[in-house]
């Protein structure tokens, strides 16, 4: 059985979205992080770095999200969330997936926890790496925007026709914009379209209920 150890709203909700896409029965863990459960000893063996999320898949034990979420889909190749290996859309899946964990998702670090990179008590350096975070955040929305806009005419979804592990990851990171005091990723004219279409897919649905997310979704 897989167990994902999760933390509602966290990096934990695109592979739990995909977990239930690709019909892959798993157990998921609650890692309350309310209570520091995350830096408890026995989360860190799982995971050194105290975050979230942790995949168990046997004796296999996966943490960072984008290793997660490429695991998962190349368990059940034939379910079509992944491109097939070896092909020039292949090589696009891979950028857009680096991209969003290595670009998108640590400017909303950066915004969310400002703190992390100013020493203590420097409320204003704070204040200035957090309103940088947002502008780079919000130029990121624009690339993410216009790559909908280039595949418009070949599909809904982030690749164009096929639905991918690119949406819920995307999906994921967009959410976390929807406190933006401007230019949320809602309010962009391809993405907020393209939100509604991915929030519809019951695997999303599921995942929200699970979770109990708190409105607005977006």
């Amino acid at each position: 059985m897989l167990r994902l150890h999760y933390y509602p709203s966290n990096a934990s909700f695109a592979p739990q979205v995909l977990l239930r896409e690709l019909d892959l029965p798993f157990e998921p863990v609650l890692v309350d992080r309310t209570q520091q459960a995350h830096k408890s000893p026995a989360y860190l063996k799982l995971n050194p770095n105290g975050l979230i999320p942790v995949l168990e898949d046997g004796a296999l034990v996966l943490y960072e999200t984008l290793a997660i979420c490429l695991h998962l889909v190349d368990k059940r190749p034939a379910a079509g969330l992944a491109p097939a290996v070896g092909t020039a859309e292949r090589a696009r899946f891979y950028k857009w997936m680096a991209w969003l964990s290595n670009t998108l998702q640590p400017a909303l670090i950066r915004y969310f926890y400002p703190e992390r990179l100013v020493d203590e008590g420097n409320a204003d350096g704070a204040a200035q790496v957090r309103r940088h975070a947002q502008a780079a955040v919000v130029t990121q929305l624009q690339q993410l925007d216009d790559q909908l806009a280039a595949v418009a005419t070949q599909g809904p979804w982030l690749l164009g026709e096929r639905y991918s592990a690119a949406d819920p990851y995307a999906f994921m990171l967009c959410r976390w914009t929807r406190g933006f005091d401007r230019q949320p990723a809602r309010d962009f004219v391809h993405i907020g379209p393209w939100l509604q279409r991915v929030l519809a897919r019951p695997a999303v649905q599921q995942t929200v209920a699970f979770e109990k997310l708190p409105l607005p979704l977006v």
